[in-house]
């Protein structure tokens, strides 16, 4: 039986495109703060709770958040697969960055919906 290699391993186009993809999200989600910064003429605690109480602004977070996880990943994925010749070290760094991206993806998730720590007070 003969097994399609290409499906087992990473594609160039689907990173290509991901990499596109995610850059087009954290660009507008850039562009939004920045705009909300400029027109909002003060900037309290208020004004900010007040935005990410939206429904729209923690979905639009969440999938910037998602984001940078899978921008960084691939990235990153691309950088040390040129630089770290060592399979095992590559791996390493690899399982590394994948579980950082992971993390950071699920800490912004407690921040940004406020969910709560079971048996923690």
């Amino acid at each position: 039986m003969v097994l399609n290699q290409a499906s087992l391993k990473r594609d160039g186009v689907q990173d290509y495109v991901s990499i596109r993809a995610t850059a087009t999200v954290l660009g507008l989600y850039v562009l939004f703060i920045l705009g909300f910064f400029l027109v909002t003429p003060e900037v309290t605690y208020e004004v900010w709770n007040n935005l990410f109480a939206q429904l729209w602004m923690k979905v639009f977070t969440l999938l910037a958040l998602i984001s940078v996880a899978i921008h960084a990943r691939i990235g990153l994925w691309q950088v040390v697969t040129d630089y770290i010749k060592n399979a095992q070290l590559r791996a390493l760094v690899q399982f590394i960055v994948s579980v950082m991206a992971f993390s950071y993806v699920a800490v912004g998730l407690f921040v940004l919906w406020g969910l709560k720590v079971v048996g923690a007070e």
